[in-house]
């Protein structure tokens, strides 16, 4: 490991289910020599990254704190998009979560989540929790966007040759449904969101109980969702040329 990925590697290794590591632990998870994993933890220490815990453990440090505050200040699509997923939950009528996601290397990540008063149920999407690209409405809806060479690149040729009438019909329809694909009894609908400028490609998405979906309420999911998204791109163009100084 060299560089960058040598301080990465050791922050991946936090998880939920092990928050806090030694410095010999870290050594033995990464096949590196002690010497390297110390040094490596010296550095994260010396910039808050990571903190010590108990018995010369270690865990996460408080400047992804200090990080966070920033992207929810700073974040362009969080800025055009949060308050309008907050009114999407409001407007459907029905239990459901709302997310907003974006491509996140070769995943994609939930930036902003909202649920519903009468929500009884938690879908696997939570903010900051990375989840695969192929599976679901919420990835699919991104997909389906991404320029032909570019999506190569992140799940193969095989891969993409084998979904390329898939998110051919989902490009053309603008809109993505998926029921049980990540969560089973949960349905997901989604709509992409494209700002070239930004370079962004994400989705905002509605996640319900696969029961409550009929024909009538599905198309006014359907249209309020697509409808959201266009309103998030719209946004996000004009605050490119605010940026830029020029006219909206």
């Amino acid at each position: 490991m060299a560089g960058l990925s040598r301080y990465m590697a050791v922050l991946r290794l936090f998880s939920e289910g092990a928050p806090t590591w030694t410095v010999a632990e870290m050594a033995d998870a990464l096949g590196v020599p002690q010497s390297t994993a110390y040094r490596t933890v010296r550095d994260l220490l010396s910039e808050g990254l990571v903190e010590m815990s108990s018995e010369a453990r270690y865990r996460l440090g408080p400047a992804f704190i200090e990080f966070d505050r920033l992207t929810r200040l700073t974040d362009p699509l969080l800025l055009a998009g949060n308050e309008i997923l907050h009114e999407v939950v409001k407007e459907a009528g029905i239990p459901c979560v709302g997310l907003l996601t974006r491509l996140y290397g070769r995943e994609v990540m939930c930036i902003a989540d909202a649920a519903s008063p009468d929500a009884s149920f938690s879908p696997s999407y939570e903010r900051g929790r990375p989840m695969p690209l192929t599976q679901g409405a919420t990835s699919k809806a991104i997909l389906a966007r991404l320029p032909s060479k570019r999506l190569v690149k992140l799940i193969g040729r095989e891969a993409a040759d084998a979904m390329r009438e898939e998110l051919a019909a989902l490009r053309r329809a603008g809109f993505c449904l998926g029921r049980g694909e990540i969560d089973e009894g949960l349905a997901g609908l989604a709509a992409p969101i494209v700002c070239e400028a930004e370079g962004l490609i994400a989705s905002l998405s509605l996640v319900v109980e696969s029961h409550r979906l009929a024909g009538a309420r599905e198309e006014r999911l359907r249209l309020l969702l697509i409808s959201a998204a266009q309103e998030m791109e719209v946004r996000l163009r004009a605050a490119e040329h605010i940026k830029e100084g020029s006219p909206a």
